[in-house]
Order: structure tokens, then C-alpha cells, then sequence
């Protein structure tokens, strides 16, 4: 059994020697070292060796193994080898080769101009106020003047996700929700952009989701003046410094006076043109003074309290300022339309 295990010692290294890839390898590991393999073979004859034999013959089998195993361990270090070389070589990179540079994006419309906006407003000390998208009906409507049943929920009635959840029609809730944390204490000076949901049929000038921001200042002794002040500061930094604005008498359930707020043709300087459909003027934003029932709601006595706030749309502002003449080209991603604003 000995002259086996070393006559199968001497061909199992002449073969290791002779193989030169990883398949053969394998198949050559398997035929003489696996469980069926030719070493298992030779020692199932150990049964009929005396018991002097036995530890002699098991420690020459176990000498064989190993130096088969020694070859193929050497064997499969060197096809590693091989291959990783291989694939450095196939994946070299040119290091030397000049970059290629990425291109550069910009600002969408409505981001530049929601920035433009709120950079306007902080300059004359407002701050930026956030709330959630998924509003109560009390903050939507109740504490904003707007009772359940008020016929004037009819234009806003929207997207419930609940009986008494929905997505926000306005960002006025954020103002309640600003006066209630701020406990009664003034002033108040904030401005309040996102999103807003409504049911309304998507075309040219209409969208079921937009962005507003909406203003409210809370204080003692505040007047439509202040109002229309700060509105005028607004549009001309906005629009240009020879823009001017004019107040129409209008209806808003949250203010008490309201108004509407055109301003003059930046592009006609009010003669009368395309833009503004001849008449020199253009809607922008509605506003007045908060209602005392606002105010109440929000935590201040109207008898000592009062204040102004203000609404726009952002897109109105976007298509007025670039000459827009459809929103929906904000929301369906043509790069030909988005690129026209970068570097603007």
C-alpha cells in the first residue's frame, strides 16, 4: 500500500505540473483528493492492514495529501495572479486623457424666482416661515374666517384626505399657526412660501398644485398705508424702479378691508400692450387687513392688534417676469424650456 501511495504521489505532481488553467485544476484536485477520488481508493484498504501498519501507512497518506495540496494551493495563487493582471490590464485607464467636464445646470424658474421673493422680503426684515402640505380643516379654514358651509369654501374645496383633512389650499395656515406659537408677543413680520392644492382643471393659466407666498405682519397701529408700502417696495424691486401699483376694492374672508393689487405694465410702462391687454396694468396679488376674527384666532385682541397680510402666486409672478404664456411648462420638464433661464 505504500508503493501505491507514492507510485500516486508521483503522477499526481507530474499532472499539477503539466496543467495550466484553473478548470483543470479543479477536475485534477477532484480525481485524486475528493471523497471518490483515487487517495480515498488506495486507504479503504487500510481495513486489512495489521495495527503495527496502520500508523505507519495513515502517516504516508497524510504526507501524500499534503504535498498534493501544496502544488495546487501554489497552482490557484498564480491563476489569481493571472487574472487580476488580466483585468488591470483590460481596465486600465489613460490617466493622461483631459476630463470630461460635466455641464453645469441652473436655478428652475419658479426656484429663482421663490429666491428673488424671499430675498426681497428678508431684506425689509420678514422672516421665512414653513408648515406641512397636509392641513386640518381648522387651520385651512376655520381660524382664517371661513366657517364650515361659508359659500366662499366653494372656490377652494380641494383634495381631502379625511373629513377633516386635506391638502392645504393656501399658505395661510402657516400664519395661524406662526401667530399661535408666538404666543401674543409682536411683532410678527414673516412670509410663507410653498405649495398649495386646488380642484381646478389644468390649462394655460391654471394647475391643481402651485406655489404661493403669502406675507403677514401683525403689530400695534398697523394701516393700510403700511400695507400699501410695503407692497410698492415690493414691485419695485421686483419689476423695476418706475413700477407703480393700484389698489381695487375686492373680498377676502381672512382680511377686513381687501384689496387687489395691480401693478403698471413693466414691459408698456403702462401705455397699453400685449402683456397687459391694452389696459396698462397687471393683477399680481390680493391683500388687505387681517380680520379680527384672524386675529383671534391666532391669539391677539383686534382691540389693541392689528395687521396686514398679502398672497401671490408664484407662477403669475414667473410668466409675468419671463413672458410665460403657459404653466404647465413649469411642471413637464423640457430641458429646451428650462435651459432658456440658466444664467439668467
Amino acid at each position: 500500500m505504500k508503493e501505491k501511495l507514492e507510485a500516486l504521489k508521483v503522477e499526481a505532481l507530474a499532472k499539477l505540473q503539466e496543467v495550466t488553467d484553473p478548470q483543470t485544476l479543479n477536475d485534477l484536485r477532484v480525481k485524486y483528493l475528493g471523497k471518490k477520488g483515487e487517495l480515498t481508493e488506495v486507504l479503504r484498504g487500510m481495513g486489512g492492514l495489521s495495527a503495527e501498519e496502520r500508523p505507519v501507512i495513515g502517516q504516508v497518506a497524510n504526507l501524500v495529501r499534503s504535498a498534493i495540496e501544496d502544488v495546487i494551493a501554489v497552482k490557484q495563487e498564480a491563476f489569481v495572479q493571472q487574472e487580476t493582471q488580466a483585468r488591470l490590464q483590460a481596465e486600465k485607464v489613460d490617466v493622461t486623457l483631459p476630463g470630461r467636464a460635466l455641464p453645469q445646470g441652473g436655478l428652475h424658474p419658479l426656484s429663482r424666482v421663490i429666491r428673488e421673493i424671499e430675498d426681497i422680503f428678508i431684506g425689509m426684515g420678514y422672516k421665512v416661515a414653513e408648515g406641512p402640505e397636509v392641513e386640518t380643516d381648522y387651520y385651512n379654514f376655520e381660524a382664517l374666517n371661513l366657517p364650515k358651509n361659508h359659500p366662499a369654501r366653494d372656490m377652494q374645496d380641494s383634495f381631502y384626505l379625511t373629513e377633516d383633512l386635506l391638502m392645504r389650499t393656501q399658505t395661510s395656515p402657516v400664519q395661524v399657526r406662526t401667530m399661535l406659537e408666538m404666543n401674543g408677543e409682536t411683532p410678527v413680520k414673516i412670509i410663507c412660501p410653498g405649495k398649495v392644492f386646488r380642484r381646478d382643471d389644468d390649462d394655460a393659466t391654471h394647475s391643481f398644485q402651485f406655489h404661493q407666498i403669502e406675507g403677514l405682519v401683525i403689530g400695534r397701529n398697523i394701516r393700510m398705508s403700511d400695507l400699501k408700502g410695503t407692497l410698492q417696495q415690493f414691485v419695485s424691486e421686483m419689476f423695476g424702479p418706475n413700477t407703480r401699483i393700484r389698489l381695487r376694492p375686492s373680498f377676502f374672508p381672512f382680511t377686513e378691508p381687501s384689496v387687489e393689487v395691480d401693478v403698471s405694465c413693466f414691459k408698456c410702462g403702462g401705455d397699453g400692450c400685449r402683456l397687459c391687454k391694452q389696459s396698462g396694468w397687471l393683477e399680481i396679488l390680493g391683500s388687505g387687513m387681517v380680520h379680527p376674527n384672524v386675529l383671534r384666532a391666532g391669539g391677539y385682541d383686534p382691540e389693541v392688534y392689528s395687521g396686514f397680510a398679502f398672497g401671490m402666486g408664484v407662477e403669475r409672478i414667473a410668466m409675468l417676469k419671463y413672458g410665460i404664456d403657459d404653466i404647465r411648462n413649469f411642471y413637464i420638464n423640457d430641458m429646451g424650456f428650462v435651459k432658456q433661464f440658466k444664467g439668467i
